[in-house]
């Protein structure tokens, strides 16, 4: 919600980098002197005394005393709340940054407010040892103590300012919607809507496949492969801001309409992890066909259809107001009668119970199952909205 695009000359382009690898630098630095403590060794060095080494080192190093002492200076305690995250277990351990992967740094005090707004569509920041650098106004600055300066892999630079922004309030109607999200539709709500989000074009997948090729024929380390890694990096890029875009007025919309929302609660950390090897019981050294492929490309369907993203925004902006419910066999359960039973899903697409008939579209019928809020044991009970007294009809024929 605070993210912009900036549009630094070239020159100032080279003095960004400049200032990210520093910040980089120090990054690894910390992360290496933290990495050598053993059980037999005294504490490593926190951050008042790495601090303190960088004065000495500045004070040492041309090269190190020309850059930022603001943006040297924020990395590393930025570095110490990433290992009190890791101890805290919210948060992985610290790894290594890498050039052309983590270009970046982050301002902090009074220079992140040194910014002048020059048109309705125009701003800009005084980035330290780098100078006024324009940035596209897609909505109000808001007033933030610091901000982040970052280059992605199809080299933009964007500026993102630290403030959380108000949750959308209810609107009062008390009305609950339940989603149901796939690959086919990228989500599927109660109210029968199917929502797809956007990816690349066929023109766009034929030219990311002729990429892919050439850069399998690029010499590594060649001005070529450099530039079809970019062409690819851009691809992926607009398919990444397309989804974005699809997330944020999404969840927007959702939070504005509905009171409740409801969705399953699925682990997509684990449902996307690669499958393990199968040891071949009759060669030592063989594996039996564990269909990695055909797994990876269901990981890239859910990857791509943003279900983790449209969760995550809808429980920033919705706070409170989204529930999740267990996703075991809602999509074999009528909504109507309540029976489960896998002949019900005819295919993808087509619901059709056995067992009174109703027919409707298979997401559509787990969506308004997520609303209701049924669960279902693993014996596939589930609570029947009519007399129980009632046998399963036969399905009636069209």
């Amino acid at each position: 919600m605070s993210r912009f695009r900036m549009y630094p000359t070239a020159a100032q382009q080279t003095a960004l980098l400049v200032q990210g690898g520093h910040a980089r630098y120090l990054w690894n630095l910390a992360l290496e002197q933290w990495s050598m403590w053993t059980p037999d060794k005294g504490a490593t060095p926190g951050y008042v005394e790495q601090a303190r080494q960088l004065t000495e080192a500045r004070a040492m190093f041309d090269w190190l005393r020309a850059g930022s002492q603001t943006v040297q200076q924020q990395a590393l305690p930025d570095f110490d709340q990433a290992v009190k995250y890791f101890y805290a277990g919210t948060h992985r351990r610290p790894t290594w940054r890498k050039a052309g992967l983590h270009e970046g740094f982050r301002i902090v005090g009074g220079q992140a407010s040194r910014i002048v707004k020059l048109s309705r569509k125009w701003a800009a920041v005084n980035v330290p040892k780098v100078g006024w650098v324009r940035v596209r106004l897609s909505r109000g600055i808001p007033a933030a103590q610091s901000y982040r300066v970052t280059r992605d892999r199809a080299g933009r630079w964007h500026i993102a300012f630290a403030v959380i922004p108000e949750p959308i309030p209810a609107p009062g109607t008390g009305e609950v919607v339940g989603a149901d999200r796939g690959i086919a539709v990228s989500a599927a709500l109660s109210t029968g809507e199917l929502l797809s989000c956007p990816s690349l074009s066929d023109g766009e997948q034929m030219r990311l496949k002729h990429l892919q090729r050439r850069l399998s024929r690029c010499r590594r380390s060649s001005n070529r492969r450099q530039r079809v890694r970019a062409a690819i990096a851009k691809l992926h890029a607009r398919a990444g801001d397309r989804r974005k875009d699809w997330v944020e007025k999404t969840s927007t919309d959702l939070a504005q309409r509905f009171d409740v929302i409801r969705v399953e609660g699925l682990r997509i950390a684990s449902m996307t992890r690669r499958p393990k090897p199968k040891p071949d019981p009759e060669r030592p050294a063989g594996y039996l066909p564990n269909r990695r492929r055909a797994k990876a490309g269901l990981n890239r369907g859910i990857l791509a259809n943003g279900w983790g993203d449209l969760v995550r925004r809808l429980e920033h902006k919705a706070a409170g107001r989204v529930e999740k419910v267990k996703a075991a066999h809602t999509w074999q359960t009528c909504s109507v009668c309540g029976h489960c039973a896998p002949e019900n899903r005819e295919s993808q697409a087509v619901f059709r119970c056995v067992a009174c008939g109703h027919q409707a579209n298979a997401d559509v019928n787990a969506a308004v199952n997520i609303a209701a809020g049924r669960a279902v044991s693993a014996r596939r009970e589930t609570p029947v909205p009519v007399s129980p007294k009632r046998e399963p009809q036969h399905a009636t024929s069209t």
